[in-house]
């Protein structure tokens, strides 16, 4: 599908009434982008910031470069064909960073951006005691405005001041110009008057079914993104395997319960460069 096509059909479905918002999956490079996009039932991808400093055993503070969140989103839109949200973080900067840099995401075939309003450099959301100071109502409107002048793609913004402790008047104030229980987040949901469809991300409060946030919500909630469920995952099945090897003292404990080899081969896309040795190579 074709990088417009691709952000429209993205478009109607976050303001489609069917009864349950669009679900996007984490993650942190093409092989898991691949993953989700096989996986039906997922709408997009979430290229998290979290994850992929995750994957590079860094913090989720500002600490990677931006190009290489941009070269790693680039390389997932190139093996699949689900539309891409990428985590911006706080755009790098001012609004005169974000103007340079949405652009080049467009250009890389993503559907849309997510910038929040924490001062540069941010820390993680997740992090107990973490830094979470937000910039001016002001200069978050700045920084929007840049990225709608600057690109055809959707731009989601995220407020952070429910999780700075702000409270549920200052988070509506500011999504008009997280506490993590679900009671103050389904409370912002009802309350929200505007016309553009809500996105949550509810890793802290994972007992809510994507059936109950659109009822408890007011069918107001467009998309969940599932913000970190992948890098967690190999997290854990990595630790498992890793550990069991070492306790039998070999790898054929393990063999039933990783991957076939085959499966790989097939992520890799191994039977379409056979083909094209039958074809070319001589």
């Amino acid at each position: 599908m074709a990088a417009r096509a691709r952000i429209n059909a993205f478009r109607a479905r976050l303001t489609a009434s069917t009864g349950k918002p669009a679900i996007a999956m984490a993650a942190h490079n093409p092989l898991s982008a691949k993953l989700v996009a096989q996986t039906a039932g997922f709408d997009a991808i979430w290229a998290s910031g979290f994850e992929l400093s995750a994957s590079y055993a860094v913090p989720d503070a500002s600490i990677l470069s931006p190009n290489i969140h941009l070269e790693m989103t680039r390389a997932m839109a190139e093996v699949q064909n689900l539309p891409i949200i990428a985590d911006l973080d706080t755009g790098y900067g001012n609004a005169i960073n974000v103007a340079y840099t949405v652009p080049r995401y467009e250009a890389a075939g993503v559907s849309a951006i997510v910038l929040e309003d924490k001062c540069f450099p941010k820390d993680s959301s997740l992090r107990p005691g973490g830094r979470q100071f937000l910039v001016s109502t002001e200069e978050f409107q700045g920084k929007i405005a840049a990225a709608k002048a600057s690109c055809s793609m959707l731009v989601i913004a995220r407020t952070e001041a429910l999780i700075a402790g702000l409270g549920q008047e200052e988070a509506l104030r500011r999504a008009l110009a997280k506490q993590k229980t679900p009671d103050e987040i389904l409370s912002f949901c009802r309350a929200w008057p505007g016309s553009v469809p809500l996105i949550i991300v509810p890793t802290s409060y994972p007992q809510l079914s994507f059936d109950e946030i659109a009822r408890l919500t007011d069918d107001k909630v467009g998309l969940v993104i599932c913000g970190n469920h992948a890098i967690r995952a190999a997290v854990s099945a990595m630790q498992r395997t890793f550990a069991r090897i070492i306790k039998e003292d070999g790898i054929a404990g393990t063999e039933s319960e990783i991957a076939p080899v085959s499966d790989v081969f097939e992520l890799q896309g191994d039977g379409a460069m056979r083909e094209l040795e039958r074809k070319f190579l001589r």
